[in-house]
């Protein structure tokens, strides 16, 4: 199966040309909508001031990243990890335009839009009724918990859309079992729900017909108002369990 990679940046600002540059960039590896278990993270110095508006979205100071390894320094690794994988981006556009900004700007080919799955516009096409399509409406619309979500964070986004993209397509693992350690203190399981197919071959019942005689005549012993009568449990092997009262099938 192909393999794919989350992406989700964080930036000083709205448009590059403008000035505004990459400050983290968190990456996800999918196989077959499961993860692989390999990630990439980095948080980058820009070279430049913080904004205050874009400091009030994802907390990253001047002071905490000035220490950090510039674009260029990290360029040939980030491309070395997501290769020819195709990447799935929500609002693709911003962030693609952000990535090829800074490839241009350290001489890099840029990665090319036909490499590039914009979930913003698969939600849109699967989930037309629902209004909104950012992340944190998708994330309440398939009830995956992002209460850890205080700020925008650029690994855990990129963590939040790898489940909205598996249940966009009809998928989901749960984000609480997938993480790390650290990472599952503050998550909570999210809710999957499983179509069962239907068995092609019944299974045999476990009981002997003794076994259901006996059990018939305790339930008998136990009285008319024996709670268990109220369910109509089966007389014996032979006879035929009520559909009230039969299992799902499963594979």
């Amino acid at each position: 199966m192909a393999t794919e990679i989350v992406v989700d940046t964080e930036t000083t600002g709205l448009v590059p040309k403008e000035g505004h540059r990459i400050v983290e960039i968190g990456m996800v590896e999918i196989e077959g909508f499961t993860r692989t278990g390999r990630v990439f993270h980095r948080y980058l110095n820009p070279e430049r001031t913080m904004p205050r508006e874009a400091l009030e979205i994802h907390g990253l100071t001047d002071e905490f990243l000035e220490d950090k390894p510039l674009f260029g320094e990290v360029a040939d690794e980030f491309l070395e990890f997501i290769g020819q994988s195709r990447l799935v981006i929500h609002n693709a556009d911003f962030d693609l335009g952000f990535i090829n900004h800074e490839l241009a700007g350290v001489s890099r080919s840029r990665i090319p839009p036909d490499q590039v799955l914009d979930t913003l516009q698969l939600a849109r096409k699967e989930l037309p009724a629902i209004g909104f399509h950012n992340l944190d409406a998708l994330c309440r619309h398939y009830r995956i918990d992002r209460s850890m979500r205080t700020k925008h964070g650029a690994l855990l986004d990129a963590e939040l859309l790898t489940e909205v993209y598996f249940r966009l397509n009809g998928g989901g693992q749960g984000l609480f079992d997938l993480l790390g350690p650290e990472e599952r203190s503050t998550s909570a399981p999210s809710v999957v729900q499983v179509k069962q197919k239907p068995r092609k071959n019944k299974l045999k019942p476990l009981l002997t017909s003794e076994e259901t005689v006996a059990h018939s005549e305790f339930v008998r012993s136990l009285g008319d108002s024996a709670l268990w009568n109220s369910v109509a449990a089966p007389k014996a092997a032979s006879d035929p369990v009520p559909e009230s009262r039969k299992l799902p099938a499963a594979d």
